[in-house]
């Protein structure tokens, strides 16, 4: 049918299975069965089928089209062939808008705005194609998208865009000097459509016919607005000027009109007939009765432009992972755990890397801090002196708090519980361990035997330490971590049994606590001991206060190793990698650099230990010195001495519990994280006997053949 705008004709496909050229991607670039995926195959095909049969003007076919790209983005990041579909996908849903564009009824206001708006999005959708998808591919694009036939597509999907905006404002009866420029606009889309068109081998003779007739037909429509303003304003000569410019263009696109379709030689003819009849009354009236000078055309001022037509791309073009998600427009992406093995070991080592990092050189020295001022705490008889001295009865409320934290954690046997598990783990890597050791021994005692059996001039294989070099490495590797954890796990069992007595009794009931707490006298404080005490007690509360503030500064620097999630970042290096790169394999060590630029966001969280250091070094001068006044103004005062050393032991038996439960977690992790070291060490050792005895029997069965050379 013919028209007075155009439409993209869709591009057609056969049918293919797209799940089978990805099972093919997946089982020889990734680590991962295909098997794994089957749900997903079975999904990218369906997306794929909806996608090639949305081929006709409904807007249905948006959200097929648009799911189908989205899914493609996000599997497509190294694979050029699905690039390529996503080119062809991509011009499709262009091809859409602008048919959804033409088969509305533009005869209406609401008609004109919708096709303005379809195809601003399809020239939208070509720019993105143009700009982004096309430069990704690594071989030459089709002849029908480079860069001169997409620009020229652009350009005059945005010169309809503008027309129908034109065609409103005349429907809506604006004024005529902003039809102008809005005209004016239009033909100057048309002038760049043609422009590049020419340069295409793709864009046909006749659309270039088409878009040279229409940007004649605009110049002509922006003159013809414009005369009508300058008769408005009284501009008599200047309308005569203008009038005369407007037919002249109109001439020019009927020169066209043997290549050009009845509508659009109709819209021209229309138009001159127009600008003839009021030409011939403006030149009548100006010679008559105005009598005017006529601007030549060298005179008249260029028309301002108002463009309105601009590409918009779908923010499910542009953004197709906001539209990827649980609750999202596509639901969730597809093969999202299709992932290169490189990838999953560099993620293991930046985590392990950032929590060294932070353990080793922010809350490990921070720990270190606390333990140090502690054990200062605990030589100075402190916080025990001054309370045994302020609440001669009963328990302080600092070790009543301790004790019932204790108490509610079921403490001493919340440790018992800790050490039997850490002993079975234990246990486990051992057996595991060993497994493998004897794996490895029995194959080399195999090996040995048949060498001895065959002689070297037969057995021609590596001797077993040479051909498991990296096994046997790890022997060595294993057992001085199990050794290194025996020495941690006695010294824990040591601290437990120094303390274990004293952590009953905070584990006990509040009236055995109590009786374990010998009473003293109550005495006078003479005002040199009162203000020895109040000057003591104000720095132990600064001890609190700084304790309180670094285990909230270890909390957050915990929750920040917790959030500092790189898979993004990781995955988005390595599609560039395999952009660039695309014959080099993915090797972890290609991520140095982007761990370096990772890890730099720890070094400001790093200054907190040095001023933490500064803090707590101010701040044991002042125990020192306030506990040296103190002990000064009590001289001669043994009245409180068994009961200073009853709350000492205690206070110091709950730190001291605080510090094993640490210890047993830290153990508790470690044995956790060898058990996998371990289990993959005992599978290598089976692999690699099992490789070995199949190798030794073919050579077993198979004929020794003497050479003997002349």
């Amino acid at each position: 049918m013919a028209m007075n705008i155009l439409f993209l004709p869709f591009r057609r496909t056969n049918a293919v299975s797209m799940s089978a050229a990805i099972k093919q991607y997946i089982s020889t670039k990734y680590d991962q069965h295909p098997d794994m995926f089957k749900k997903d195959l079975e999904a990218i095909d369906i997306l794929r089928t909806n996608a090639v049969n949305s081929l006709e003007a409904h807007v249905s076919g948006v959200q097929k089209l648009t799911a189908y790209a989205a899914q493609l983005v996000w599997i497509g990041e190294s694979q050029n062939n699905l690039r390529f579909e996503l080119a062809n996908v991509l011009y499709n849903l262009a091809s859409l808008y602008t048919q959804l564009a033409v088969s509305l009824n533009r005869s209406t206001s609401d008609g004109l705005k919708s096709a303005c708006n379809y195809f601003c999005q399809a020239a939208g959708v070509i720019s993105h194609l143009k700009e982004t998808v096309i430069p990704e591919l690594r071989t030459i694009p089709p002849e029908d998208m480079d860069i001169m036939t997409l620009e020229s597509i652009q350009q005059l999907l945005l010169a309809q865009a503008q027309e129908c905006f034109w065609s409103k404002a005349v429907k809506d009866g604006l004024k005529d000097g902003l039809i102008a420029k809005l005209a004016a606009k239009v033909s100057d889309f048309y002038d760049q459509a043609a422009e590049f068109g020419t340069k295409s081998d793709i864009i046909s003779t006749e659309w270039i016919h088409h878009m040279t007739a229409k940007l004649h037909h605009f110049a002509a429509a922006a003159q013809y607005r414009a005369s009508r303003d300058c008769l408005d304003k009284q501009k008599y000569g200047e309308e005569v000027a203008r009038l005369r410019d407007s037919l002249t263009y109109v001439n020019e696109a009927l020169k066209e009109s043997r290549w050009i379709n009845k509508i659009v030689l109709g819209d021209l003819n229309g138009l001159k007939a127009r600008v003839s009849e009021d030409l011939k009354r403006a030149e009548k009236d100006n010679d008559v009765i105005y009598l005017m000078s006529v601007p030549p055309k060298s005179e008249l001022k260029t028309l301002d432009r108002a463009g309105m037509a601009t590409p918009r791309i779908p923010q499910e073009v542009s953004d197709p992972f906001s539209a990827l998600g649980d609750k999202a427009a596509f639901g969730q992406p597809l093969f999202a755990r299709l992932v290169p093995y490189a990838v999953h070991v560099a993620v293991s080592i930046y985590d392990e890397r950032k929590e060294r990092l932070v353990n080793s050189t922010i809350i490990d020295e921070l720990e270190a801090l606390t333990t140090k001022l502690r054990d200062l705490l605990q030589s100075l008889n402190l916080p025990a002196s001054l309370q045994a001295l302020e609440k001669p009865l009963g328990l302080p409320p600092s070790l009543s708090i301790h004790a019932e934290e204790i108490r509610q954690q079921d403490g001493l046997h919340k440790l018992q519980r800790a050490m039997h598990e850490i002993r079975k783990l234990k246990a486990n890597d051992e057996a595991m361990y060993q497994e493998g050791v004897g794996l490895l021994t029995t194959e080399a005692a195999e090996d040995d035997k048949a060498r001895s059996k065959h002689g070297t001039a037969r057995w021609t294989r590596q001797p077993s330490h040479q051909a498991a070099e990296k096994l046997y490495a790890q022997v060595k590797e294993i057992d001085g971590y199990l050794k290194s954890a025996a020495s941690s796990d006695e010294l824990v069992r040591s601290k437990f049994k120094e303390c274990e007595s004293a952590i009953q009794t905070l584990s006990g009931t509040k009236m055995d606590l109590e009786s374990s707490v010998p009473s003293s006298r109550r005495v006078t404080l003479t005002p040199a001991v009162d203000e020895a005490a109040d000057s003591l007690r104000s720095a132990l509360n600064d001890v609190n206060q700084l304790e309180r503030r670094r285990k909230k500064i270890m909390q957050q620097m915990r929750e920040k190793v917790k959030n500092d999630d790189i898979n993004s970042a990781i995955l988005a290096e390595t599609a560039r990698f395999e952009r660039e790169y695309p014959m080099q394999k993915i090797e972890p060590a290609m991520f140095e650099n982007l761990f370096e630029d990772r890890l730099e966001q720890y070094e400001e969280d790093r200054k907190v230990v040095s001023e933490e250091k500064e803090s707590q070094s101010q701040l044991v001068v002042r125990i020192q010195e306030a506990n040296a006044a103190f002990i000064t103004a009590r001289r001669g005062d043994s009245s409180t001495k068994e009961r200073e050393q009853a709350l000492q032991r205690l206070e110091n038996a709950y730190f001291k519990y605080k510090e094993i439960v640490s210890n047993l977690n830290t153990g508790r992790k470690f044995y956790n994280d060898l058990a996998t070291i371990v289990t993959r060490f005992t599978d290598e050792c089976r692999d690699f006997a099992y490789h070995r005895r199949m190798e030794a029997g073919q050579m077993e069965t198979l004929p020794f053949l003497f050479y003997i050379w002349p």
